[in-house]
């Protein structure tokens, strides 16, 4: 039987060319390749001759601002993404990645930490030419930012966080997993079952969404790949409590929430904000869940190209 999601990718691959981008595989070191998606103008025309889709280089290095929008655990970059390109591409160089177990992103390498994928993720960017960009992350692809930004603040220039926090902690993921119902985070994150699925968009969202159960199923068979190293990954979320300490970020940090976020609260933000200091704002939108951005996309698309518009103006923004 035909999967309802699978035969769209031809067409979304097609919407995203018209909306600005396309996708690229980069090796970012040997067994480990990076899926991009980025900007029209900076893709070198493949060589005829070369049997490879890989690619280290591009061609040129874009002369607008960059974007770069990190997705979260339960759906690739452009499923992520996708009412945000359009809006931002006209005005900014957008790069979307695939995070590693994402989307076509593999890695034979053990390590499953945020640090890991915020080190290949910046070493990515590098072979694309990006030497400053503002960095959007929405839930894991949030803390991944974090880490992107703590170790490289000479490379992101200011962040957007949305439904995440700086690190999940043995206390927040207990917390959270019970206040939502749920025995574990691959229990929530991970579902195997068209009722796992339909739980886990029950508490992502504010208005509740009606899917018939073939595209549940076929959704889940899409996007739920890699599950052995999905499950890797969010046990390498897990800090302990007594191993956290708050870095100081030097950059301008807006936290743009959904106000009825049930997996990551509105509270949360307010007290990230507290702890963050003074470099930070935060920005709730109505009627919307941790999936904000999906819920209410003009207004996050509109509340995220405010932020991007206050920013001081660099020059160049490449060397």
């Amino acid at each position: 039987m035909v999967n309802l999601v699978a035969i769209q990718e031809p067409l979304i691959i097609l919407l995203m060319k018209m909306a600005g981008v396309q996708t690229h595989a980069i090796e970012i070191e040997p067994g480990t390749i990076m899926n991009f998606w980025v900007p029209n103008e900076t893709i070198q025309k493949p060589n005829k001759k070369s049997k490879t889709t890989v690619v280290t280089t591009i061609n040129p290095k874009p002369e607008k601002p960059v974007v770069v929008l990190v997705h979260g655990f339960a759906a690739e970059g452009i499923a992520t993404w996708q009412f945000q390109i359009g809006s931002l591409s006209k005005e900014y160089s957008v790069y979307v990645p695939d995070l590693l177990f994402f989307g076509g992103s593999i890695s034979d390498s053990p390590d499953r930490s945020p640090t890991f994928q915020a080190e290949c993720l910046v070493k990515g960017l590098r072979k694309l030419g990006v030497e400053r960009c503002v960095v959007v992350g929405f839930s894991y692809g949030g803390m991944v930012a974090f880490k992107m930004a703590e170790l490289y603040p000479e490379m992101i220039r200011a962040m957007v966080i949305s439904g995440s926090i700086l690190s999940m902690t043995d206390s927040i993921s207990e917390l959270t997993l019970k206040e939502l119902g749920f025995s574990s985070s691959s229990e929530l994150l991970l579902p195997d079952s068209v009722k796992g699925l339909k739980a886990l968009l029950s508490v992502a969202t504010h208005k509740k969404l009606w899917f018939p159960d073939r595209l549940h199923k076929d959704y889940l068979e899409v996007m739920f790949n890699n599950r052995k190293e999905r499950g890797e990954l969010l046990e390498g979320l897990i800090v302990s409590n007594k191993d956290i300490t708050i870095p100081y970020f030097p950059q301008r940090i807006h936290l743009l929430w959904g106000e009825n976020d049930q997996i990551f609260k509105m509270e949360l933000a307010q007290n990230m904000k507290w702890e963050l200091g003074e470099n930070t704002t935060v920005e709730g939108i109505p009627k919307a869940g941790h999936l904000v951005h999906i819920e209410r996309p003009c207004v996050y698309s509109r509340c995220l190209k405010k932020f991007l518009a206050s920013l001081p103006t660099e020059e160049p923004l490449h060397k």
